[in-house]
């Protein structure tokens, strides 16, 4: 959201978004010899077309006809195309410059942004946050944001800000001194999330289950849940935002500004506070989950970024649609490509995946209730590979739930104390950054870190080779498998990884062959 400082030279400013990334512009109009013309130049066509109609219209409710006035609007520089209501105000405001109606540059150090409505009430838009974010980068201090969007422009610091409801409000403002709505400074940040959350102790039972979202909590470990209808996967998998660390403040104004930028931050929040948690259905297009859209919007993928990603009955999703989330689970971040212009978003959840044990979903439950065939499970057991489902580091099958058994055990342990294990285990992770390591959690380690960081002692060394020899895995699963007994000794707070770690995180990892077909 960067960027070189502003340039001295210009009339009225504004922002444009490009994902995350704020470009400055400067909005400059002009007298032409043609009355009742208003041109605006670097616009797209239908951008152009629709933001003349709302900003003549907006200047009328305000007593400025323009019939009698030829102007040209020139928005600096041309690249890249522009797109949406936000440039209205900054236009608006020019043009009153242009005409002589307020004095020239007096708004020369002052962002404005925010679509005009045809009555001339500001309306509130999109991306504030990181608009301002990049405003405040470029060197510019004032901004003048829509009321609406007061609060969220309130998160962002070294920046005053002014809210105005109506373009009135501007115009009294400039040509009359009177003051606009001063928006106060950021809020302290809590650094805890509120109360409310879905709690681990709610569920009885499961106890590999919950292991497994424990070890995925402490190594943002994605994490593949397999069980029958009711087993309690969606429940497993809603409590996981619960089990992470508090988030900091950096993490989050990046979710807010992502939340911000597709247009899903309620006017009255400012910041969010809780890491999100989104769970997309399986028909969810290609374009929903990994982002785009015209202007571009952040997909599911980046929504819930530094969060969870739940895709429920995983194998119904198309194929191409999965294939959509291979980058960003490698890299982070995803980027996007419409009309020659490149948008990056942010893009780094932790993915859990849900299916069936088989396509009825009752294999295994001991009732003989399941109608398919062995042929049947092995296909639908193959479905399983592939590139999405071999990221999934955690794999866990969820027996049937005995409800007997849950009637007479105790509550689990609650989401408070395994995020305390899990906060240490992050430290772990914190500390061997510092020391150099690339990768923010185990997950990410690459081959050269886990030999730093994971080798395993003699007797770790010894069940990790008899397991290859007997498993035949490959070196990529082999890596996988140092990767979760990284995690599983942070969580043991144990410095070097020794053979206990080596053995759970093969169980937790390797799922035998006949898995799900022989349930």
């Amino acid at each position: 959201m960067a960027g070189s400082k502003r340039p001295l030279n210009t009339n009225v400013l504004s922002i444009l978004l490009t994902g995350l990334d704020a470009h400055l512009l400067q909005v400059v109009a002009e007298p032409t010899s043609s009355p009742g013309v208003l041109d605006l130049v670097g616009l797209t066509e239908a951008q152009a077309r629709e933001s003349r109609v709302r900003v003549r219209a907006g200047l009328w409710q305000i007593g400025i006809d323009l019939r009698h006035h030829g102007l040209v609007v020139r928005v600096e520089p041309a690249d890249p195309p522009k797109k949406g209501g936000c440039l209205d105000a900054a236009i608006a405001m020019a043009v009153l410059e242009g005409i002589g109606q307020i004095p020239p540059r007096t708004l020369h150090d002052t962002v404005l942004r925010g679509e005009v409505s045809l009555t001339g009430a500001l309306r509130p838009i999109r991306g504030i946050l990181p608009a301002l974010h990049g405003a405040a980068a470029h060197g510019v201090t004032r901004a003048i944001v829509p009321a609406a969007n007061a609060q969220e422009a309130a998160l962002v610091p070294g920046i005053r800000v002014f809210a105005a409801e109506h373009l009135s409000d501007l115009m009294r403002h400039v040509r009359e001194g009177v003051l606009l709505t001063t928006v106060g400074g950021p809020p302290p940040f809590p650094g805890v999330p509120p109360p409310g959350l879905p709690d681990l102790a709610d569920i009885r039972g499961q106890h590999s289950a919950r292991r497994a979202l424990e070890i995925a909590a402490a190594g943002g470990h994605h994490l593949l849940l397999i069980g029958q209808p009711g087993s309690g996967k969606t429940m497993l998998a809603r409590r996981l935002p619960g089990l992470l660390p508090p988030l900091s403040l950096d993490e989050a104004l990046e979710i807010t500004a992502l939340h911000s930028i597709a247009g899903l931050l309620p006017t009255e929040v400012g910041l969010l506070g809780t890491r999100p948690f989104r769970a997309p259905h399986h028909t969810v297009s290609a374009a929903g989950l990994g982002g785009g859209g015209d202007p571009v919007r952040p997909g599911e993928v980046s929504l819930a970024h530094k969060g969870v990603l739940f895709l429920d009955e995983v194998l119904e999703f198309r194929r191409s649609v999965l294939e959509t989330l291979r980058g960003p689970l490698q890299e982070g971040r995803i980027t996007l490509v419409q009309n020659r212009v490149r948008t990056s978003f942010p893009a780094r959840p932790i993915l859990v995946a849900a299916t069936n044990p088989c396509p009825c979903g009752f294999a295994g439950d001991g009732s003989g209730r399941c109608t398919c065939t062995p042929e049947r499970k092995r296909a639908y057991q193959a479905r399983l590979s592939g590139p999405l489902i071999d990221r999934c580091d955690l794999r866990t099958v969820l027996p049937p739930v005995d409800v007997t058994q849950l009637q007479h055990s105790s509550n689990g342990e609650p989401s408070s104390e395994v995020q305390k294990r899990v906060i240490a285990a992050r430290a772990f992770q914190h500390e061997r950054v510092r020391q150099g390591a690339k990768a923010q959690t185990n997950a990410q380690l690459s081959s050269r870190e886990l030999e730093q960081f994971a080798t395993p002692d003699a007797a770790g060394t010894r069940i990790l080779a008899q397991a290859k020899e007997k498993l035949s895995f490959s070196p990529a699963v082999s890596e996988c498998v140092l990767r979760v007994a990284r995690t599983i000794a942070d969580l043991d707070g144990s410095e070097s990884v020794r053979a206990p770690h080596i053995a759970e995180a093969a169980q937790v990892v390797l799922l035998p062959e006949p898995t799900i077909a022989d349930i």
